[in-house]
């Protein structure tokens, strides 16, 4: 099947949710109103539905491959990637200053979810020359700058992150790639890093690695950490490419989804060293920033990976839907159970059916949304003239990532699982399609940090550090709508504004509940952080269907698009009754449920 990007949705949500004519007041964004994002994203579908989705089964057929060091990429890949650089897609969010377009992160995010909905695989490579870029505008030097942000703005060169190693996956305290000074400023790096996303493939010229290393005398733990820049060919002073650098891939991973994106494992100072250097071997590299902040500066690539990683659990999810809606409409199974008619239907006419994909629907819409909000939030905090405002929009862009990142990814395996019971047997084929969809979302949860980091996140620096007061900053906005709906009185209204309370006034116990309890009875608060995670994804996903609900009413009541509001309306009033719901109960499972997690001793289980 092939995917077709909903334009539409992402249009609605970025003109009414995130208000994009706002966005386009702010200075620096005046060329970037609700016209600008409708030509882009038109564009960015058609890239995305002509030539990225006709590789995404294939790629899964045929992943990427290595040999001799050397990594091949799925057949197409290459040319769309000269394609996606030459529509000048990497580029679209990043300085003009360096080639780049300059536009929001609110056209931006839309543009991310379209290329992963249409190939996942092949969208993982700008993703992280993304955040390769970003850490380099923040932390680099200007001669950093100078040598490498044009090259991978124009996605002539890609970027990669190197923070994993054998022997430490989350907790970066371990890391032990080891970089030594050189006379000439420089460092050569030692180690080995693993799972490095397109750490090595045939698709750019050059690729860019980032990485985490220590310099001799570093303190122990996170504190000693730098990050580097190390090109796999060495750049000359005139911006030409050199000499191989000694980094080099000596496996991949083959995996259960993401076939197509090679998932490399790469050896920093392996021996045979750099052509022409007297100096022996070791990868040549150059500090980014000052020593020891390193992982100060990774967090920003993270950051920006988190968020991405939210718009592709939103963009599976999307494919994985219009996949099952397809199948349930082709599908003839089984007579109405109400007796209406003698023959079988297509079983979209099934209730059960219709909850599923109504399931999907409004979790889709609601993540969307919330991202939509969120980039909006980030474009303000960069933009506006006013610094109170600017630090409150950032605070609330923090607050939201975690939930982008972790509510998102897991909300796109229960989906994703849907999309294969729609199909009943059929979806446990591979030649279906839709297994692919559950396949590839499996990671989302997991790279990026899983969901149990999102969650401590957001317990430890955006909840219990401030006091709860971005969210119950949240919360009062939340309150807000909750007053124009029942002003609006309309029976979809009311029922929203009924459950939106309740589930409100769960978020913030659960909030008094963390920060009362994060310095008393840090165990029983994090035992119910994922809870609390999806507490207030729930509410806040419910919170932005809630004011597409109350556009959509009046957009109706003047005669636009009847059938699309009306939709609008039908799946917010759905994710009030179905998923708002669940709020009482994640609200106990926080404050009342942590005796019940910590009960058994280790070597009980």
């Amino acid at each position: 099947m092939s995917y077709i990007a909903p334009v539409k949705d992402m249009l609605f949500a970025i003109e009414h949710l995130a208000r994009i004519e706002q966005i386009a007041r702010l200075p620096g964004l005046a060329d970037a109103g609700l016209g600008t994002a409708r030509a882009v994203l038109q564009e960015c579908a058609r890239f995305s539905q002509g030539v990225l989705s006709a590789l995404n089964a294939e790629g899964d057929k045929h992943p990427a491959r290595w040999q001799d060091g050397q990594v091949s990429t799925s057949p197409g890949f290459k040319s769309a990637w000269r394609q996606y650089a030459a529509g000048g897609w990497q580029g679209l969010q990043h300085p003009a200053e360096f080639g780049g377009q300059g536009l929001p992160k609110t056209i931006g995010a839309a543009c991310i979810e379209m290329s992963n909905g249409a190939n996942l695989s092949f969208a993982l490579c700008p993703l992280l020359t993304d955040a390769a870029i970003e850490a380099l505008l923040i932390a680099g030097s200007d001669d950093l700058k100078t040598c490498y942000l044009e090259k991978l703005v124009s996605g002539q060169w890609t970027g990669t992150m190197n923070l994993t190693e054998p022997q430490a996956g989350s907790d970066l305290a371990l890391v032990r790639t080891r970089a030594e000074p050189q006379a000439d400023g420089s460092y050569k790096l030692f180690g080995t890093k693993i799972f490095i996303t397109y750490g090595e493939h045939d698709m750019a010229e050059n690729i860019v690695h980032l990485v985490l290393a220590r310099v001799p005398g570093a303190p122990e733990g996170v504190k000693g950490l730098s990050l580097f820049v190390c090109p796999k060919f060495l750049v000359r002073q005139d911006g030409s490419l050199g000499a191989r650098n000694d980094v080099h891939c000596v496996s991949i991973e083959h995996k259960l989804g993401i076939k197509a994106s090679p998932t490399a494992v790469l050896q920093f100072g392996a021996g045979p060293g750099v052509a022409g250097d007297s100096t022996g071997p070791g990868a040549v590299s150059h500090l980014v920033g000052q020593e020891n902040r390193g992982l100060e500066y990774m967090f920003i690539m993270m950051n920006a990976a988190r968020y991405a990683v939210g718009m592709q659990g939103i963009a599976i999810s999307e494919r994985a839907y219009q996949k099952a809606v397809q199948y349930a409409r082709e599908r003839v199974q089984s007579r109405p159970v109400d007796g209406s008619g003698n023959a079988s239907i297509a079983i979209i006419g099934h209730p059960d059916v219709q909850r599923m994909l109504m399931t999907m629907r409004a979790g889709i819409e609601g993540c969307r949304a919330l991202a939509t909000v969120a980039a909006a939030a980030f474009d303000t905090a960069q933009h506006h003239p006013d610094a109170q405002i600017r630090q409150h929009n950032r605070a609330c862009y923090e607050f939201m990532v975690p939930l982008v990142k972790g509510y998102c990814t897991e909300t796109s395996l229960e989906l994703t699982c849907l999309a294969l019971q729609v199909h009943g047997g059929m979806g446990f084929i591979e030649e279906t399609g839709a297994a692919q969809y559950y396949r590839d979302a499996r990671i989302l949860t997991i790279y990026e940090g899983t969901t149990a980091i999102q969650a401590n996140d957001l317990v430890g620096r955006k909840t219990a550090r401030d006091g709860g007061r971005t969210a119950r900053d949240i919360a009062a906005q939340i309150e807000s709508t909750e007053a124009e709906l029942l002003a609006s009185g309309t029976p979809a209204a009311r029922s929203m504004a009924r459950r939106l309370t309740a589930a409100r006034q769960a978020l913030l116990d659960v909030v008094d509940f963390v920060v009362a309890g994060s310095q008393t009875q840090p165990r029983a608060v994090f035992a119910g952080s994922y809870s609390y995670l999806m507490l207030a994804g729930h509410v806040l996903t419910g919170w932005q269907l809630a004011r597409s609900l109350l556009v959509a009413q009046e957009l109706l009541r003047s005669g636009q698009e009847p059938a699309f509001m009306r939709a609008k309306i039908s799946t917010a009033q759905f994710h009030a009754e179905h998923i708002l719901v669940k709020a009482a109960g994640l609200r106990d499972s926080v404050v009342e449920g942590a005796d019940s997690v910590t009960g058994l001793a280790p070597e009980d289980f």
